[in-house]
């Protein structure tokens, strides 16, 4: 039986790391996914991300189900090279990925047996199971900002950002603590930039990616099962082994614990690529978090009022979920799912959701685990629901 003509035991939405590695764990399974995907290629938000990425995780721990990632791509593999190993990844299991095929809606059957999704266009696609696999960093937080409107100055947000080749010379205010804002306000540095400043609102936790070949990452899973008290308390004196007191130079030692903020806030920890030395030399000066922007000012929260020419805002991600799957009860409070890994919701049994949690042990390691939890978790419930329909059968 060719693929084209083949029973359709699930559709994934979503083309990116967590989508893939789904329909590739449910083929080694025996199961087929569609996989259906928005954009013109797989890893769509990848491809969307500044030029300098790369992944914060090393090769060796960043592969997903059935391919590892090629060694040719270095530990510390880039932006290009991820969407790379995405397509070969696609190629190498024969995954089915319609592309141009952007969803707007999951809804289950009238009967509750199975799963319809319903296509931008209007199409209606039903099958027996579906996983939602859209991505963590999804949708971009819109800056709520008193007075951006009326701003008259310079205003670059973080997704459009590509290098800081257009701004040597320039004056920057980046606002945001997390890897991106970090990331790209060294940047500018290495652009040259004539001044860089970094707003800062909440201090981040700052970690070497790596001490010698040991990656930070294989902390990360170490400690992610273990009290938050014990492992703020041990991250502390990690931290003051690592990095040092950046207080005079405007950044102090964070007041919340590591591991607290993860679970709390999913604050991740920044991974030093260069903001460190920069904040010590000078090169990026933290300052007030914004307030607002009056005219052609910004005015930062300790009153100060500046000029940049240019303010690049790195507020963020959403997941976006609400439109797909809101209506079904199976979010929480912040717009996340309630069930990940190989559970479903209550009410919503076959309908399952993969990415959507950002663990100091790694997204592309969780959602390996994950993946292989939703495949064995489908093939059970479809060999349940098999036998099932041979014992009614008279």
């Amino acid at each position: 039986m060719t693929r084209a003509n083949r029973p359709v035991d699930a559709h994934i939405i979503g083309a990116g790391p967590a989508g893939l590695a789904t329909a590739a764990a449910l083929r080694q399974r025996g199961l087929h996914a569609v996989v259906l995907e928005r954009s013109d290629g797989v890893g769509s938000s990848w491809r969307a991300h500044y030029d300098r990425l790369h992944l914060h995780t090393p090769r060796e721990l960043s592969g997903l189900p059935g391919l590892a990632i090629p060694r040719e791509m270095g530990r510390w593999v880039a932006r290009d090279d991820v969407v790379r190993y995405l397509e070969l990844y696609a190629d190498h299991h024969d995954l089915d990925v319609r592309l141009r095929t952007g969803v707007s809606r999951v809804d289950p059957t009238p009967d509750g047996r199975s799963w319809t999704v319903t296509l931008e266009d209007g199409t209606g696609l039903t099958a027996p199971y579906a996983v939602v696999a859209t991505g963590f960093n999804h949708t971009p937080r819109e800056p709520d900002v008193p007075g951006l409107a009326d701003y008259t100055g310079e205003v670059a947000l973080a997704r459009h950002y590509r290098n800081g080749a257009a701004h040597a010379g320039r004056d920057v205010l980046v606002v945001g603590t997390g890897n991106t804002g970090t990331e790209l306000a060294v940047d500018l540095v290495e652009h040259g930039a004539g001044r860089v400043r970094l707003a800062v609102r909440t201090v981040p936790h700052i970690l070497r990616r790596n001490t010698g070949p040991y990656a930070a990452q294989y902390t990360g899973i170490a400690v992610r099962r273990l009290p938050a008290a014990f492992v703020d308390r041990a991250a502390a004196v990690v931290e003051r082994l690592q990095v040092p007191d950046l207080s005079a130079r405007g950044l102090p030692r964070p007041d919340t614990g590591l591991l607290t903020r993860v679970e709390r806030d999913n604050a991740i920890p920044v991974q030093d690529v260069g903001i460190v030395d920069a904040i010590r030399r000078g090169a990026v000066e933290p300052v007030a978090a914004l307030r607002a922007f009056d005219g052609d000012a910004v005015v930062l929260a300790d009153g100060s009022r500046i000029t940049p020419d240019l303010v690049v805002l790195a507020t963020g991600y959403g997941q976006g979920l609400e439109p797909l799957v809101g209506h079904l009860g199976v979010l929480d409070e912040r717009g996340r799912p309630v069930e990940s890994g190989g559970r479903t919701a209550r009410g919503a049994r076959g309908l399952w959701y993969v990415g959507y949690t950002n663990p100091i042990s790694g997204m592309l390691r969780e959602i390996s685990i994950d993946a292989r939890r939703i495949a064995l978790a489908m093939a059970l419930r479809k060999r349940e629901e098999i036998r099932q329909l041979r014992a009614a059968t008279p």
